[in-house]
């Protein structure tokens, strides 16, 4: 699902610009190619370096991402999953099973064991929700090697030099402003996808996961897209109020719900800020989890 509703300008910049990672637009290509969703069949994979591994525990989908030496996405899985609201795990067994099943595919592809992984979590988060979210990957077999909050990963594969990167996940939106390469500033507020899909479940009368088909469907997203905007409008409030004292020049959207149809235009009028989808933003805050993982590594999780 691409911006094929007039947000092509925003879509961009797919091949990274100024103060971006120059090699954003090959990275997000690869991993458009090799992180399928459940169930489907990826290419296989024969591969023997070092791997860098992600576990993305979202509000509406759950994303395992494998990197090799290089950075570059060779294989990934991921399913709509809802064990965790807000960056709270809600339903544990069912979050250790779906990451379990996803790191099976994945590894069944690649032929070889996942043994370590980094996560993340939402700023503000609680530090036992946080240290949750680690126990959810030891309890799939995997050594969680690192925490990281999830705007700060996302920013971790842009590498912008200046902005903002907000990540519109299903349950809140993160953001972190970036001066002069570095995050000085995270927050993370309720709406998202999942208040999306609320929206076209109450507008069309149908149940929840059935709007949810619908909202994902390409199909019917323009006739969906007056039934969400007041959500994007809510989305781009956050951003404003979040962002006013540090005048950005510029937004970066990533997160599985920036891939709907409008959501950069929205936000860009109301917050008279540019704002840019660049390449596939569901996998951005994966892979830069993915990119914070190194074997031998520990999370102190007690």
């Amino acid at each position: 699902m691409r911006e094929e509703q007039g947000d092509k300008a925003a879509a961009g910049p797919a091949r990274g610009e100024a103060g971006m990672n120059p090699r954003l637009g090959e990275i997000l290509e690869a991993a458009a190619r090799t992180v399928v969703y459940d169930g489907a069949e990826g290419p296989q994979v024969s591969y023997g370096g070092e791997l860098h591994v992600g576990v993305d525990l979202g509000t509406a989908y759950t994303v395992l991402v494998v990197l090799d030496e290089a950075m570059v996405p060779i294989a990934g899985a991921y399913r709509f999953s809802q064990v965790v609201r807000d960056g709270v795990v809600l339903d544990y067994m069912g979050a250790i099973k779906t990451v379990k099943e996803l790191k099976a595919q994945v590894e069944a592809r690649l032929g070889r064991p996942l043994e370590s992984a980094a996560t993340a979590y939402p700023p503000g988060v609680a530090l036992a929700e946080v240290r949750a979210t680690g126990y959810v990957l030891q309890g799939a077999g995997l050594e969680c090697s690192r925490l990281v909050d999830e705007a700060t990963a996302a920013s971790t594969l842009l590498q912008v030099g200046s902005g903002v990167v907000v990540d519109v996940g299903g349950g809140t939106t993160k953001l972190a402003v970036i001066e002069g390469g570095k995050v000085v500033y995270t927050a993370d507020e309720p709406t998202g996808g999942t208040h999306f899909t609320l929206v076209v479940s109450g507008a069309m009368g149908i149940p929840f996961m059935e709007a949810e088909a619908l909202k994902t469907n390409a199909a019917e997203q323009a006739r969906l897209f007056p039934a969400v905007k007041p959500v994007m409008e809510k989305v781009a409030t956050i951003v404003s109020r979040h962002v006013a004292p540090f005048r950005p020049a510029r937004i970066y959207l990533c997160g599985g719900s920036a891939r709907f149809p409008g959501m950069a235009r929205v936000i860009e009028e109301a917050t008279g800020i540019p704002t840019c989808i660049p390449g596939e933003p569901l996998f951005v805050t994966p892979i830069g989890i993915a990119m914070s993982n190194f074997a031998g590594e520990t999370a102190p999780l007690r």
